[in-house]
This record gives structure tokens, sequence and C-alpha cells, in this order.
């Protein structure tokens, strides 16, 4: 007998442990692991679970290798390994018609199936019979390969190959955006098939990417072409997902015990140590008990209570599983597994001893994990009364593979056969490690030597485009077609990857290709798709914000660069073209090596080649390519880089009076438009709105008669010198709009300035006795004259209206079609920043923001629920993340035909996302963000700031530049007063709007003036407000009055409720039978069904308060909710009532108490009412206090409800 030290007598028996548990079970043929001896079906995440301990136990073998037949052993079960994972990537290959399809499409019925036959390999049910949308599945393979090749095994054998592991990396890329049905199967734990955005398959494919990236799936004998590429910006915001996730696991789970695979073992996915923390203790205060850790709170799997007949769960019914959950014993694997890596040995022994006392041992004397522990049948009423009080039994698979090959492995790493680093060669487990502070690296370029000429009299030195040669720099949408050719591959029909836009972190890289270096710029300074580059101050602020992010997130070798290219499009009209000061005064800040709190580094391009992250661009070596890989490359390189070309000169005007007749669709642009402030106006508007759809009678020829009055002798135009010809745009040979003029006062002075035209305006069509047939002829032949940007823009809407975007005209005798007059219209309003065009243009022309989808990805996953149009009718609720193209098409159809508001919502959508990444408290306990209310609230306030009427208060706010626009959503959602200042530009006779927080001592509104006025002078100031008269009394006095009524608005219309507002909610809903609020009913049966810490019982909730329509009515609901909860927190459970509770009556009888108190004559009650009825100095009432609306509800729900009181009608006052 040889001898054998005793490690090698260890391994032996581990051997023996995975023969008997495990590797007897793998197929010969597949290499693929049943789930039993009975089920031939294999799971793709069972099988790499299972599989990972007979790696582990390879690499002991490996490490402590005694005798050649101990490396024999090692060879052996390493290619048990191989044939296993190959088995399963086989299975996949044959899907790969599925792969191609669902990177497109993201949709269940086209993902990859999750288990397969163990025998043949071919799938075992259809694409409907089960959930197989399980990212969590594919990515734990990916990860897995990632890290068993980088322990030395080859697993991949060929380029066709290589190319489907490429295009599994697009398939789970989207994970923060892919509802799936997750690590259990299930989806919703109703497990009625409806999929969720689940943390775990979130964490685990952001490992995955960050695992195989610019790994060589050849290992060491691979070259160039078997090197996989990862986008760093997928992973970044699968992280950032992630973060603003956890502990939570989806809508219907609070938490999940799953999630410790991601935290630790085998993802390592977050690198915040107090999150990792938080999960953690989350997890082991909710779901620990005696025999292993529930998977999730009121899981009904497996417990005596399921109904083994149905899959499917009733809502009423899942309250039955609270508290007799079963217990899976496979966790406390993991957390034996968390505190190896981690070094806290008192976290192993603990779990340990524990993980030991639920080891079964069969007759063979070998120990097995079981699938879980149930309570039987007759102990649950005792379970109920007494948690983790009774005997459970062993039930399910046993052994249990995954759970089985999670406990051997963990019994490797005690008894030191393995350490942590040999489980994880890439080093997953470092992620949390702190981080150097990064260096941003930053360039400067020049459109021409005009630009840099300019600069350089601000003591600015830069480089134009053609002085970094030999380097090529080229805008970001160049580097997405790049790698549009990652991954293709003709043999297997796959296309490579989607053509979905380029973030930051990647084009903060430089790329090398053959002996070129090529740097890109960043996709916020192309202008070529949406408008927000082209404002200034935006783009100087994103720019910041930009430094920002990449000092948090930058995780790569190297130093990031950023290219910012200074163009004619910076520039204001006058003053010899200067650029703006805001321009100057960024560049001063970067000089200094500071901006926004990030270090920055200001220099030439050359200079920063050698610090800066290198990726080479090797796939595009690949000969399947062909021939035109070579010629796109080419055409690239051939190419002089296209940053911006130059829009119209900027000349100094004059103004002159205007000769030609108004155009008879004078103002149809502005009757598109359906933002109003007054919500009475809403029918009317509806009206008007189907009469413009239904659109009037067009011949061919004919004339018509002006719909305007006569111009005013203040309306002036403005020309350009004739010295001064306005440039063409390099994609039109020539410009077919006459655009001389400059397009101000035609809008802004007096737009209903006679009787007709305000009919006409208001009611969406010609005045009475004027609606004759409108001639095409006549319409093209005034747009072939007029030089005023709005009549062209009226014309050329009208036109797109009712002949379409392809219908050609002839204007100066060139051929046209309306398509490129729109271009052309975009391009001149853009130049001229009048943004109100701005924004139509783009919608006419269905523009979409190119992180569209990724900002609505960011506030969906944040527990934010979305709704664009204008409430009610035509409002549309997004819960769930969508591809662009949907989204768009989605928000585009809730605007209807006001074009306007359809881009003012993705540019509000963007603003919201940056938002809740920067400033997450702004959105504090607000579930809904109701764009299309955002957009009334935000006209609301300019109109009661400007004191001006509700259609102008919507012209100014269109006519807004994107940065005042964020700055004002910004004073809405953080509820800070604000004033409207009015700049004069460089442009004559123009004046612009700014937004800028209110200072102590500005004015106030004129109901806060009307509230600080003595009670005799409110009486007689009620029926006619006079702003002027009540700014004489009340100069001097503070602005305190008022700001509750203004704030109870704001806070309605953004949905915004107390701290706990919705758990404390649940509590009411359980001692009571239901609550009644405005007739709508939130029935008892919720908390049945619902947690009260539940995303979905909160999204109840707020569905039943949104059917309230004023929102400081709404407010009020909520107070009166609250107290409510006060008294469910504070009774010490003796309160139940046998009836539901009538929430809106709560409130009137609130406000009937106020007035009586108050002792307010009745007369000056109806003159001073509100919405619902509600007295407005109710409304304007602080909450707290003796005379505050708490105190008054409380008083009315004593009234109301059989709550116990003295005998004069006093109740205690724990409630305040």
């Amino acid at each position: 007998m040889r001898n054998r030290s005793n490690s090698g007598v260890r391994l032996d028996y581990y051997q023996r442990l995975l023969n008997k548990t495990i590797l007897k079970y793998q197929n010969p043929v597949t290499g693929l692991i049943p789930s039993s001896e009975e089920n031939s079906h294999a799971w793709v995440r069972d099988n790499v679970y299972a599989i990972l301990s007979v790696w582990a136990l390879a690499l002991a073998y490996r490490k402590t290798a005694d005798l050649d037949e101990d490396r024999a052993k090692a060879y052996e079960l390493e290619q048990s390994v191989v044939k296993l994972m190959r088995g399963l990537l086989r299975c996949m290959m044959t899907q790969v018609e599925k792969l191609e399809k669902f990177k497109h499409t993201q949709h269940v019925d086209d993902s990859l199936h999750a288990k397969y036959c163990s025998q043949t390999g071919r799938t075992v049910v259809g694409d409907k019979a089960w959930g197989h949308l399980q990212v969590d599945a594919t990515s734990l393979f990916i990860l897995s390969l990632s890290q068993m090749t980088a322990s030395g095994l080859q697993i991949i054998f060929t380029l066709d190959e290589v190319s489907f592991i490429q295009n599994l990396i697009f398939y789970i890329e989207t994970a923060y955006r892919t509802p799936d049905y997750g690590i259990w199967e299930r989806g919703d734990k109703t497990n009625h098939g409806l999929p969720e955005l689940n943390s775990s398959s979130i964490g685990m494919a952001k490992a995955a990417l960050e695992a195989i990236n610019e790994l060589d799936l050849f290992g060491a004998r691979g070259g160039p072409l078997s090197v996989v590429h990862v986008l760093p910006d997928e992973a970044q915001q699968c992280q950032a997902i992630l973060h603003s996730m956890l502990p939570r696991e989806s809508n219907s789970k609070e938490v999940d015990a799953a999630l410790l695979t991601v935290i630790s073992f085998p993802a390592f996915a977050v690198d915040d140590y107090e999150k990792v923390e938080e999960t953690r203790d989350t997890i082991m205060l909710k779901l620990e008990g005696k025999y292993g850790c529930c998977r999730f709170l009121r899981d009904g799997y497996k417990t005596a209570q399921e109904d083994p007949n149905r899959l499917h769960y009733e809502p009423w019914e899942l309250q039955v599983f609270e508290r007799i959950e079963c217990h899976w014993p496979m966790f406390f694997a993991l957390s034996v597994l968390d505190g190896l890596f981690n070094g806290n040995k008192e976290q192993v022994k603990k779990y340990a001893e524990k993980l030991d006392s639920v080891l079964l041992k069969t007759d063979e004397g070998i120990y097995v994990l079981p699938e879980l522990y149930t309570v039987v049948k007759d102990k649950v009423e005792l379970e109920y009364r007494t948690p983790n009080s009774q005997k459970r039994e062993a039930i399910g698979k046993i052994p249990h593979k995954w759970g089985q090959s999670l406990y051997i492995i963990s019994k490797l790493v005690q008894e030191g056969f393995l350490s942590p680093g040999e489980l994880d060669p890439l080093n997953r487990r470092l992620v949390s490690e702190p981080k150097p502070d990064i260096v941003v690296q930053v360039v400067i370029l020049a459109e021409d030597e005009y630009i840099q000429s300019k600069l350089l009299e601000h003591d600015i030195k830069v480089q134009t485009m053609d002085e970094v040669r030999p380097l090529q720099v080229f805008p970001a949408r160049v580097l997405t077609q790049i790698y549009s050719l990652l991954g293709r591959n003709k043999k297997l029909g796959l296309t490579g990857r989607p053509k979905n836009e380029i973030g930051l972190l990647a084009t903060s890289k430089l790329y090398t290709f053959h002996d070129q270096i090529l740097a890109f710029i960043p996709q916020m300074a192309d202008e070529h798709q949406f408008y927000l580059p082209k404002d200034t101050l935006l783009k100087l602020d994103m720019f910041a914000n930009d430094m920002g992010f990449l000092s948090s997130y930058w995780r790569y070798l190297g130093r990031p660069l950023v290219i910012f290219p200074v163009s004619t499009n910076l520039n204001y009209l006058d003053v010899g073209h200067n650029p703006p000061g805001a321009l100057i005064g960024t560049i001063k800040k970067l000089q200094s090596g500071y901006i926004a709190g990030t270090r920055v580094h200001l220099g030439n391009l050359a200079d920063f080649v050698t610090t800066s992250c290198i990726t080479k661009l090797s796939f595009l070596r690949d000969p399947s390519h062909g021939e035109e890989v070579k010629k796109f490359i080419g055409d690239i390189f051939n190419k002089a880089p296209d940053i911006r070309p130059r829009l119209l000169s900027s000349t100094r005007m004059r103004p002159r009076p205007r000769s030609h007749s108004r155009s008879s669709v004078h103002g149809i642009v502005r009757r598109s438009r359906s933002i109003q402030v007054d919500p009475d106006q809403a029918q009317a508007l509806q009206e008007s709105l189907k009469r413009l759809e239904r659109g009037m009678t067009i011949p061919d020829g004919g004339s018509s008669q002006s719909s305007g009055s006569p111009t005013s002798p203040g309306a002036l135009d403005i020309e350009y010198p004739r010295e001064y010809p306005m440039p063409q745009h390099p994609s039109s040979p020539s410009l077919h709009l006459k655009g001389s003029l400059h397009p101000l006062h035609y809008s802004h002075q007096a737009p209903c300035s006679s009787p007709q035209l305000s009919h006409f305006f208001h009611q969406g069509g010609l005045p009475p006795g004027k609606q004759e047939s409108i001639s095409i002829n006549e319409l093209v032949e005034q747009l072939s004259n007029t030089e005023v940007l709005h009549e062209q823009a009226d014309i050329i809407h009208y036109l797109y209206l009712h002949r379409g975007p392809d219908w050609e005209i002839k204007i100066d005798g060139r051929k046209c079609c309306i398509n490129e007059l729109l271009v052309e219209l975009y391009e001149k309003a853009g130049h001229w920043k009048h943004w109100g065009l701005v924004r139509h243009t783009a919608g006419l022309l269905k523009k979409r923001v190119e992180e569209l989808a990724l900002a609505a990805t960011d506030l969906l996953v944040r527990q934010k629920q979305l709704s664009v149009g204008l409430p009610s009718d035509r409002e549309k609720v997004i819960m769930r993340p969508l591809p662009p193209d949907d989204l768009a098409k989605i928000i585009f159809e809730a605007c209807g035909e006001d074009l306007s508001t359809a881009s003012l919502t993705q540019e509000l959508l963007i603003y919201l996302a940056m938002f809740i990444r920067t400033e997450p408290k702004l959105f504090n306990e607000m579930l809904r963000l109701r764009v299309g209310l955002i957009i009334q609230v935000m006209a609301s306030e300019l109109a009661r700031t400007l004191k001006c009427s509700g259609d102008e208060a919507s012209e100014h706010l269109l006519n807004l530049s994107p940065f005042e626009m964020k700055t004002l959503l910004h004073h809405i959602l953080s509820g800070k007063e604000f004033v409207i200042n009015t700049e004069h530009t460089n442009v004559e006779d123009e004046c612009r709007l700014s937004v800028s927080t209110k200072k102590v001592g500005e004015e106030a509104t004129e109901f806060a003036k009307l509230s600080r006025k003595p009670y005799a002078k409110m009486q007689k100031s009620i029926p006619n407000l006079d702003p002027e008269e009540l700014e004489k009394e009340d100069d001097v006095e503070s602005d305190r009055q008022g700001q509750w009524l203004r704030r109870r608005r704001l806070d309605g219309a953004l949905n915004r409720v107390p701290v706990g507002f919705y758990p404390r909610v649940w509590k009411v809903l359980k001692m009571c039978h239901g609550l009644v609020i405005e007739g709508h009913n939130l029935p008892h049966s919720l908390t049945r069904e619902m947690t009260p810490g539940e995303f979905k019982f909160a999204l109840h909730v707020e569905i039943v308060l949104n059917k309230i329509p004023q929102p400081e009515y709404r407010q009020l609901m909520v107070e009166a909710l609250m107290v409510l909860t006060l008294m469910a927190e504070n009774d010490a459970g003796k309160l139940q009532f046998s009836q539901l509770i009538q929430v809106d009556r709560i409130v009137q009888m609130a406000n009937t108490i106020y007035l009586k108190d108050q002792k307010i004559p009745i007369d000056v009650v109806e003159r001073s009412r509100g919405a619902a009825g509600i007295c407005l100095h109710f409304y304007d009432t602080a909450p707290s206090g003796r005379f505050g609306t708490m105190s008054y509800l409380c008083r009315s729900l004593a009234t109301i409800l059989p709550i116990p009181i003295d005998k004069d009608a006093n109740l205690d006052c724990t409630l305040s």
C-alpha cells in the first residue's frame, strides 16, 4: 500500500463524496447533470453550481498532488468540468436564432431555454411553457467560464464558439432593464408568470461582464481574435441599478436570500462595503431560520399549505405561507463561504455549526445536504403562534446537488486545501477594496483656426483637429458603428452588437487599430441627434457632471480622457463671434486643476497617450468580415472628422417693418400645444385638438383670406445686411427657406391681438365666416416669400400634417420635400436659440434623445413609475424598462399632435434621470413621476411668478432654453421659491428668461399677500385681487403665508408622501375592512397578498391616490391617512374597525371644524372655496400646531370613527 499524506486521504474522501452525490449523475454523452434519476431535465444554473465543486476539487488536487495518481485525478476532474461546460455551450448554440433575436427584442419568448434534456441536449419544454428568461443563469455560466479559463482550463475550442460567447455578452448586458423570471424561475411571487427586474440577475450579469472583459478564451494559446470585449458602460449601468435596488430583490420581494450569491461568492458584484453589510444584515434579520434561510417572505414552495395541483397562488393565500416558509440549508453554506472570503472567523464558526446540524447521513455513511426543510402539516398552527419553534422535516431532492456543491467547496476552503484566491483567479473578491483618486484628463479641440485664435485672445491655447494628427478623432457614433462589427459571424447567423449608443466610459479610452490611435468625442457633444447639445450652458453643465461621473465610476488601468470640441455653435450672434463667457469660465476652472470637486488635467492629446487607458480593436482583424470591414474602416480613416458643421453665420441685425400679409395658417403651431395651467380648460382643449386632427379642406388651387388681423405697427422683423449671406448646411447643396430675418416679435408681441385671431387660437379653427378653403399654392408662395421663421414654421407644419413629410414642392424653382424643409427649419431655429420651435420641429422629425431608454430605466429601477402625456385621457403609465424605440413610440402616442410636449417630455426624462443619479433625496417618497403633470406644474409656476395667463406661461415654458428648463425643474422638485429674470441677449430687441433661486424679501404670491392681510381687508380683497395694490400694502412684510398652499400643490403634483407612508397605510388597512378614497376602495385583502414593504402594495395605494385630480386635495388626503397611521401605531392593537373608513369624509369634516373654529362668515367661505370645496385658508394652514391641519384631522377622526373619547370630545394627544 502506498503511503498517503493526510491531505491526500482527505481529498480522496471528498472525491468519493463528489462521485456519490454529483458526478455519478453526469451523462457520459452530453456531460449534463439531470435534476434526479427520475427527471432527465438539466437546469443551466444547477449544472454550473454543481460542477463548481468538481472544479474546486481539481484545483485542490493540482495544488497538493503527492503522486502521479493525484495529478491524474486532477486531470480527470478537470475534464468532467470541461465536458459539462461544453455540453451547456452546445445546448445554447443550438438556439442561436433565439439569441440573435433576443438581442434586439429582449422579449421573454425569444430567450434561451433554462433547461435541456441531459440525454440529448435538446429542449424539453416549449418557449411559453416555462419561465425561460433567467439572466442570472446565463450570467453564471459566463462568470464560471471566465474563472475556469483564468485558472488554466480550456473550454472554448473554436473562433465560432468565441463569437457565440461574445453574443452571449450582448444577451446579458441589458440585464439592468430586462425583467426576467429570476433565480427561482417564478418572476412575481404569486407565480402567475410575470417577469420582474431582479437584483440577483442584475448583480450576476454585472459580475459576468466585468470578469470576461478582455479575456482570451483560448487561454495562453490564444491570439487577438479569441479575446472577448465588453463595453464598460453596460457593466457600470448594472452596478448603478444594483446599488439603487439593494437590499430589495424585486417589486414583489422585499429581500431574497439569493442576494448572498451577489454580495459574496461567486459574483462579488457589489463594491460598496456598506451596501454589502446592509444587504447581508437584512437577509439574516428577515429570512434566517434554524434550518437555513427562507428564499423570500411568504414563499409557498413545498409548504404544507401549498396546493400541489397548481403552480400559481391566489393573491389572498400568500398570507397563509407567512412564518411557515421552507428553510433552505444551502444558504448556510453560502454564509460560511462569505465568512471565509471576508475573513470573519466568527461568522464561519457560527454557520459551519449550523450547517453541520442540518446535514443528513446516508446508509453509506456519506453526509448530504437536503434541498429544504418544511413544517409538517400537523405542526403548522404551532409554528404560526411561535416561529422557529417546531421541528422540521427534510424534503425535496436529497442530496440537493447545488447545495451539496457549495457545502463541499466550503469544506475544502475551511480545511485549507484551497485559499479564497484560488477559487477567484480573476480577483472578483477585491472589488470592494478602496480605489485611488481619479484624475480626469481633458483635451479641448477647436473646430478650426478661427476658433483657436478666439480662444487664444483669452490666453487659452488649444489645438485644432488637424494639429492632433496622426491621432484620429471621431464622434461617438463612429465608435458605435465599429462595435457593431463585434461578434459578427456569418456561419452562425450572428449580426454582432446592436447599434446602441456608446457611453461616456467607452469614449474616455483610446483605441488602437493597426498603427493608428483613435480618440472619440463623447456622445453628449454630438448634435446630430437631439437638440440638447445646442444649448451652451446645458452642455457645459453636463460636462461638469460627466467629470464627477468619471471620478466615481472609472475602474480601469490608466486615466480617463475626455475630448471637448469647441465649434462655432458655441458662439453668440454678435461682438465678433466671441466665445460665450460660460465657456471661458469653464476652461479657466479646468486650468486650475479642479472642476465640480473633481481633479482634472488639461493638456494636449499627444501628451496623454502614455497615461490613458488603451484598448485594442483586435476584432476588426477577423477575416470573416471580408471586404465590408476594409471598406468601412477605410471610409472612416479617409474621411476627415465631422464634429458638427457650422450653421448660420452670426451677423448684426437691423429692424424693418413687415411688408407681407399674415399667413392663412398663422398660429397653427401654437394651437397644436396642449399644456394647460387651469384644469378646467382641459375639456375645451380636447375639443379643440380633435378639430385640429380632423383638419380643413385643402384644394390645390384657389385663394384664401388671412385669418389674422393686420400687422400692428410695433411688429417688426429683423434682417441681415446683404454683406452677410446665410451659410449653407453641408448636407444640403442649397437652402430652400429664406433666412435673413430673425424670428422674434412675431410670436411674442400680442399673440391674440385681434378678436378673430383670439377665436382662432382658442377654438382651433378659422373664425366664423372665414372658414374658406386654404390654397396649397398660396401657402407655397407665402413660404417662398416669407423670411419670418414662425411663418415658415406654421406653413411647413400645416403642409406636413395634410400632405405628409415626403410631399414635394418647388421653392424658387428648386424641388424639395417637406422633410428637407423641416430639417432646415430645425437647424435655423437651433441656431437662433428659439427653443419653442426647436422642440416643435424636433417632434415633427420624430427625434429621439440618445439616452432616453437609459434615463427611463434609471428612474424605473429606483422604485419610480413613470407616466407620460397630459392627465388624464392621454396619460400612459410606464412600469418596466423598454427598448428606446418602444419608449419613444409611447411618448409620441401619449402626446398626440402636441409634438412640442413630446420633445419636452423626453427632455424632462433626461433631467429627472440626472437628478436621481446625483441628488436622489429630491425623489424621496415619490413613487410615480407624472411627467405630463410636472409640465403643467412648471407652466403654472411660471404663470404664478410672471403673473401672466396660462397660454402665455405655456409659451414661455416652451421657449426656455434647455439649461433654464433643467434649472426650473430642479426648483420645482426641491420646492424652492424662484424668480424669473429677463435677460437681454446680444441680438437686438431680444429678451430671454432665466431662472434663479428666490432670495429673502423678494415679491410673494398674491394669495400669500392676501393671507397676511388683516381679516377686515381680507374680506374686501377676496373678490378682486389687485396685485399692484397688494404690493403697495405689503412690500415690507415677510413671505411666510401662502407657502403651505403652494407646497401642498407641488407635493400633490409630484406625488410626494411622508417617509414610511406606505408600510404605515398597510398597518391601517390591517385593522379595518378597507379605505375609501374618493369612491375608490383599498380592500383589506391586500394585506393578505402583500407584505408592508412590498413595492406592489405601494403601487396599489398610489393608483387610488392618483384618481384625485386636484393636487392640494390629494395632499390633504395623504395627511388624513397619516393621522390614521398614527392612530394605528399608538393603539397597541386595541382598535379594530368592522367598517370601511371614508378618508375624504375625514377631510371634509376637518374643514368644517376649521371654519367653525375660525368663525369665518359664510359669504367669505364661499369666495375662498378651493379644490373639492375646501377653504383656501385651510389649504394654507401648516400641518402642525394647535390650529394645524393635523389637529383638525384628529378631531374629525374622533368624530367619525368609534374612538374612545371623554365627555368633552377630547382624545389622547398621542396622535399629535
